[in-house]
Formats: C-alpha cells, sequence, structure tokens
C-alpha cells in the first residue's frame, strides 16, 4: 500500500498541470463546504449571543392579531388571569405583569423620547439585567407608586452626558401632564433576553396603577418557568388555555426566547445541509473528472499494466494501485481545501469582523468524502486495469 502511495505520488509529479486540473473539483468543493459551515455556524452562535443567557426560562404573552375583531373576545390580564394561569398550567415558577407608555424624558435642554416600561417588583433581577451603579426598585417603591426611574445605558448618557446620573432628578411628560422622577438606577450594557438594558425606561408599576391607569390589565405577561426547557412546551400549553378561555385562536401571541433560538438553530442547520449539499455538487464534478483523468492514465500505462501482470502482479494488486493512485487524488485534494477554507474563513472574519468557529466536524466529513470520492470514482478506471490482457497490454503501443 505504501508502495503503490508513493508511486501515484511520483505520477503525479511527472503530470504536474494534469493532477491539478484534477485537483480543483475536489479542493473547491472542500473549501466551499467548510466556509459555509463556519458562516452558518458562527451566525447561530452570533443569534444566541444577540439573545442572552438570560431570560432563556420565560414566556411572553401579549394581544393577538384576532383581538382587532370585532367579535373577538377580549382577555383581560388582570389578577383572576394571572390566578388562573397558575392553576392550569404546571411548572409556573412566577408571572410577573408589565405595563407599556410612551413618554418624553427631559433633563434640562435635553429630552429623549422612549416606551417605559413599569415592572413589578424583582422583575429586573429575574431577567438578570446588571446595574452599573444605583439600586433597584424596593417593595416599598412598588407598592406605593414610588416615581422613581432606572435607565438604560444609552438613555442615560443620552440624558446626563456627564455621568453620575443617580440622584439626578428628571420630567418624564405623558398624556399632556408632567412627573418628576428620580433616577436610582443605570443599567449595564449588555444583552438580557426579551428586555434592552441599553433602552430601557423602566418604572414601578404601581406608580403606572395610581397615577396613570388605576387597575390595569397588563399590556404583557412575563411567565417564568422552573427551566429553559420547561419554557419551550409552555408556550403550547399556554395558547391552548388561552384559546380555551377566549373561545378563539390567534386571541393573544406567546412567545419563548428558548423556543426562537431553538427555532433560529434549526433554520440555520438546515440552511448548512442544503448549502453544504450543494457544495459537495463540487465534489462530485470532481470525481467525474478524476474518472476520465483515470481512464486516461490506464490507457497510457497499459504496457506498464502488461510488465507487472507479466512478472506475476495479480488483478487485485492492480486494481489496488490504480484505487490508491485515485484516492490519494483526493486525499490530497482534501488536505489543499480544509487549508484554503481556513484561510477564507480567516479572510472573511477580518472583513466582517466577526469571529468565525471553524467545525472540526465538517473538516473530518469532507476530507473522508472526498477520499471516498476517489475510491468510487476510481474502481471503474481501476477494475478495468485490472481486465487488460497481458498479451495486448505488452503489444499496445
Amino acid at each position: 500500500m505504501l508502495e503503490d502511495f508513493l508511486n501515484a505520488l511520483q505520477n503525479f509529479l511527472r503530470n504536474k498541470t494534469r493532477t491539478f486540473l484534477s485537483l480543483l473539483g475536489v479542493i473547491i468543493g472542500v473549501a466551499s463546504v467548510i466556509v459555509i459551515t463556519s458562516l452558518v455556524k458562527s451566525s447561530a452562535k452570533q443569534i444566541e449571543d444577540t439573545f442572552g443567557s438570560s431570560g432563556l426560562d420565560l414566556v411572553s404573552i401579549s394581544d393577538g392579531f384576532m383581538r382587532r375583531r370585532r367579535d373577538a373576545v377580549t382577555l383581560n390580564f388582570d389578577e383572576k388571569f394571572r390566578a388562573d394561569l397558575f392553576q392550569s398550567i404546571p411548572r409556573i415558577k412566577k408571572i410577573w405583569y408589565n405595563n407599556t407608555l410612551s413618554a418624553t424624558l427631559s433633563y434640562g435642554d435635553t429630552s429623549v423620547t422612549s416606551n417605559c416600561t413599569a415592572v413589578e417588583h424583582g422583575y429586573l433581577e429575574m431577567c438578570s439585567l446588571a446595574l452599573d451603579y444605583g439600586s433597584y426598585f424596593s417593595i416599598t417603591d412598588s407598592v406605593e407608586g414610588a416615581q422613581k426611574v432606572i435607565l438604560g445605558s444609552e438613555i442615560a448618557s443620552g440624558l446626563f452626558p456627564d455621568g453620575n446620573a443617580v440622584g439626578r432628578h428628571i420630567l418624564l411628560y405623558t398624556s399632556k401632564t408632567a412627573f418628576g422622577f428620580e433616577v436610582i438606577g443605570v443599567l449595564k450594557e449588555q444583552n438580557s433576553g426579551m428586555e434592552s438594558a441599553t433602552t430601557g425606561i423602566y418604572l414601578p408599576r404601581g406608580f403606572y396603577e395610581k397615577k396613570i391607569t388605576p387597575n390595569p390589565s397588563a399590556s404583557t405577561v412575563m411567565i417564568q418557568a422552573d427551566s429553559p426547557s420547561a419554557a419551550v412546551k409552555m408556550v403550547s400549553d399556554v395558547e391552548d388555555f388561552c384559546t380555551q378561555k377566549s373561545g378563539t385562536e390567534g386571541s393573544v401571541t406567546v412567545l419563548s426566547m428558548q423556543s426562537m433560538i431553538e427555532q433560529a438553530n434549526s433554520i440555520m442547520a438546515t440552511l448548512s445541509l442544503m448549502m453544504s449539499g450543494i457544495a459537495a455538487i463540487s465534489l462530485l464534478v470532481g470525481g467525474i473528472g478524476i474518472m476520465n483523468i483515470m481512464i486516461v492514465t490506464v490507457t497510457e500505462r497499459k504496457q506498464e499494466i502488461g510488465i507487472r501482470k507479466a512478472l506475476g502482479a495479480s488483478p487485485a494488486e492492480i486494481r489496488r494501485q490504480f484505487l490508491v493512485e485515485s484516492a490519494s487524488i483526493t486525499l490530497l485534494g482534501g488536505i489543499i481545501g480544509i487549508a484554503l477554507g481556513i484561510a477564507i474563513s480567516f479572510v472573511v472574519q477580518y472583513v466582517r469582523s466577526q469571529a468565525l468557529t471553524v467545525s472540526s466536524s465538517a473538516c473530518a466529513i469532507s476530507f473522508v468524502f472526498s477520499v471516498a470520492v476517489g475510491i468510487f470514482f476510481g474502481f471503474h478506471p481501476a477494475s478495468r486495469a485490472a481486465k487488460l490482457d497481458v498479451v495486448k497490454a505488452l503489444a499496445d503501443e
């Protein structure tokens, strides 16, 4: 086997141009598979990083598209709804009610218009929204409806370019009414799932209930499951519960961060498989080219085959010789293709300023597949060489 491999390398050196042209299809195919899988894998990781690691155990409920219909039954996210959820859906850890309002925050000559979220006590901590400095809302703030606010990092830097936002008082304008608020905390800039740590503005929900809308229904319900895996199953359970309660499908929109990530990963995996399949066509085309080259090689080396047979070489040894030569071409092409694919991935990483993860499994699979292509497409020429008649082979010029 080693001798056959060394002889194959010598034949490659004698026919450099032919060998290079034979390698092209394999090199392009392997490199394409590696680059595509690296891009898809990196994109999937970027999606996960965008969502963040927190909030994977949360399920959100908000108004659905069917609520716009006049005959649709309206679900009120009140305390009875919260109690019914607890009784009907298993594995719920806690239920949080939020309300949103559009408001303008003003400090001196600087103002920012954005959506504010009125949250219950402990919600920001549960979402792992870390503070850069300051403090969270206390239970007293929530119960009494204190006029205190926690700002996202971008909002805080916009209102207070010099920093030190905590302790300063701002005006919050909503529906022609102005309220004075004290800034008690600024959030760190981070990816935090369903909530924003950069552009978020958070108020105690007690203030919303007392000063904005007495006894309000929540605009968004956040369910905390006891695990991320439970949150995925809980989506369908909550949808069934709300459909049964309202009598209308689509009365609510139910989302889970974990299920969204899993769906995105599934789409990416399907896309990777499809694109890799397209790239694998290059390997097949390269294999057909190798088969043609090997048929020409067998024709050119009839006398060599005849001499070997006359000296006692068996058909199996002749077949193995040309199979090794064919597999060696694709092996060499696989190695070059892997190196080229990794190099292109690093170039793309530099151009896009995005970290790319080269898949070791993709390298291994594409390498094995390239060798398998060489053996498969080299079998016919090798069998043809093994079946040559000794007299005819020696008489050939």
